[in-house]
């Protein structure tokens, strides 16, 4: 049996998604829990690998198993045995053909910024904080200028383990809502870092560091060393994982934290 998972997770406490041998994962601790409801050992495989500090609402996985148990019996027993900062939304019996990662065919992010002098006392590993003026539209025209398939190298983190660069962003929107300001990213896949520093760079740009000329002349570099620096991870949230309709998966709101609406 092959079952797909919706899961939502704050990732402040954990050192990335990925399974690691010595640090505390989000992978590490949804395989222990699924074990425990399967009686035997899973090994799940995932969407999207997020950074430490990294949280989602709309991340995937799927795993096999011998174990026979209904869909609501995968949420709930896995949500007792979890983390509070970790959750199971949905389950559904797939297809052998379905793959979080390869059957995927776009992923969206959102970065979330508290745009005040002060850290927040709540909600404070949920935003990355800056100070300063942020011009939108200066953002948003920089921001266009990447949308479409182009190569992100101005973007690669240094250790990215993709055999390309290549990408293609479906679109950028950049809002504000009072303090927060908003990055909605959309693509095919994602590089390491590609968003933390795709965002870096728009942040240098509003804040009139430097121009949209700037930006457009960076990225046609496709140097990461000419880039701005990488955002911070708190503030940055998997929201949604589109697949074929053919697996009839069931399809969250992309809002991000509840206190976005």
């Amino acid at each position: 049996m092959r079952v797909a998972l919706g899961i939502e997770y704050e990732g402040s406490n954990y050192a990335g998604f990925q399974r690691q041998t010595t640090l505390k994962t989000v992978q590490g601790e949804l395989e222990r829990a699924l074990s425990i409801v399967a009686n035997e050992k899973i090994e799940i495989q995932c969407a999207g690998r997020t950074d430490a500090g990294v949280n989602a609402t709309g991340q995937v996985v799927h795993f096999d198993t011998n174990a026979v148990r209904s869909e609501r019996s995968w949420i709930m027993g896995t949500n007792v045995n979890l983390p509070d900062d970790i959750a199971v939304t949905f389950a559904k019996i797939v297809d052998d053909s379905f793959h979080a990662r390869f059957s995927a065919k776009a992923r969206r992010y959102r970065y979330i910024i508290s745009n005040t002098v002060y850290r927040p006392g709540i909600l404070n590993k949920g935003v990355s904080v800056y100070q300063g003026n942020f011009d939108i539209e200066k953002m948003q025209e920089a921001a266009d200028y990447i949308i479409g398939e182009h190569d992100f190298s101005s973007f690669r983190a240094a250790d990215d383990e993709s055999r390309t660069s290549m990408r293609c962003v479906h679109f950028v929107k950049i809002s504000r809502f009072g303090q927060y300001i908003v990055f909605d990213i959309a693509a095919n896949a994602f590089l390491m870092h590609m968003v933390r520093n795709i965002v870096g760079s728009l942040l240098t740009v509003g804040n009139g560091q430097n121009s949209v000329q700037w930006f457009k002349d960076m990225f046609d570099a496709k140097d990461r060393n000419q880039a701005g620096p990488t955002a911070k991870p708190y503030g940055l949230y998997l929201v949604d994982v589109t697949y074929p309709n053919d697996f009839n998966l069931p399809k969250r709101d992309c809002i991000g934290p509840i206190w976005m609406l």
